[in-house]
């Protein structure tokens, strides 16, 4: 419970720097080292070492980490006396390491060295009932941080958010958060204060898939059933503002009502 955590993102430190961040240095190894500086291991002695983004670290570093791993024991950067330390490693990537270590980018030995317990954690976009915790969290943070006071997000904002595909991840979604608490400093998100990438996807309408079964199927039908799948689709995700569907169509608003009258669709209200 009170041992050292010390995290470190490999990915976010130059490579050149990586090794003397995470095994130190002693004065005089290269320019600007006017003084010894423990590293992370070091630091971590007793504790535990978090190596986020592991899979970025290039195998030069990997083959000095998996010693460090295996023998317990590593030298600061331009030293030579042998420093023991024994932490607890815990390794974490957005990459396939199994693919990487196909195309010679990860060390299949430090892989298995760090493959004990496996724990997967799938993307934002597989899990979006963290999404609301996550905000709560975040929103919190930040406005106690800037001594701010922004309340939350619209219906609107929040549907947009829910429905996003996040490639970012949590990071993306925690640095969007820190970003509009910063801008915004209080009141309401509404769609205009999200970032236009969010809100573009959001308007995207997706295909509908229909198949041809072995008896054939004829293209007038096709055509007509795709149009009314798009039609409808455009206008649940608009709640029904033929104005909004039209625009995401690309049609104007009487030949839209014209379709949806032709197709016999109706807004069914609950």
């Amino acid at each position: 419970k009170n041992k050292p955590f010390i995290s470190i993102n490999c990915g976010a430190i130059p490579e050149n720097l990586l090794e003397s961040e995470l095994f130190g240095h002693v004065r005089g190894a290269f320019t600007g080292a006017t003084s010894p500086k423990p590293g992370k291991f070091e630091l971590a002695d007793g504790g535990t070492v978090f190596l986020d983004e592991i899979g970025d670290m290039s195998n030069e570093l990997q083959i000095k980490v998996l010693r460090a791993l295996e023998e317990k024991s590593f030298e600061r950067v331009g030293g030579c006396k042998t420093i023991k330390v024994n932490a607890r490693i815990i390794a974490a990537t957005h990459r396939n390491l199994k693919e990487e270590i196909k195309k010679g980018n990860f060390r299949e030995d430090l892989f298995y060295r760090l493959y004990v317990i496996p724990i997967n954690i799938p993307p934002l976009r597989e899990r979006r009932e963290d999404i609301s915790l996550l905000v709560s969290h975040f929103l919190d943070k930040f406005n106690k941080k800037n001594g701010l006071e922004l309340e939350g997000f619209t219906d609107e904002s929040t549907e947009i958010m829910l429905s996003y595909s996040w490639p970012g991840n949590i990071r993306e979604l925690r640095n969007m958060l820190e970003r509009l608490v910063i801008l915004k400093r209080k009141g309401l998100i509404s769609p205009q204060d999200l970032p236009e990438n969010m809100r573009m996807q959001n308007n995207v309408l997706t295909a509908p898939n229909i198949q041809i079964s072995d008896d054939g199927i004829s293209l007038n039908t096709a055509v007509n059933e795709f149009e009314k799948a798009l039609i409808l689709q455009s206008l649940e995700k608009t709640k029904w503002v033929k104005n909004k569907a039209a625009k995401l169509l690309q049609l104007n608003r009487t030949t839209l009502v014209e379709k949806i009258k032709r197709h016999q669709l109706q807004h069914c209200h609950l």
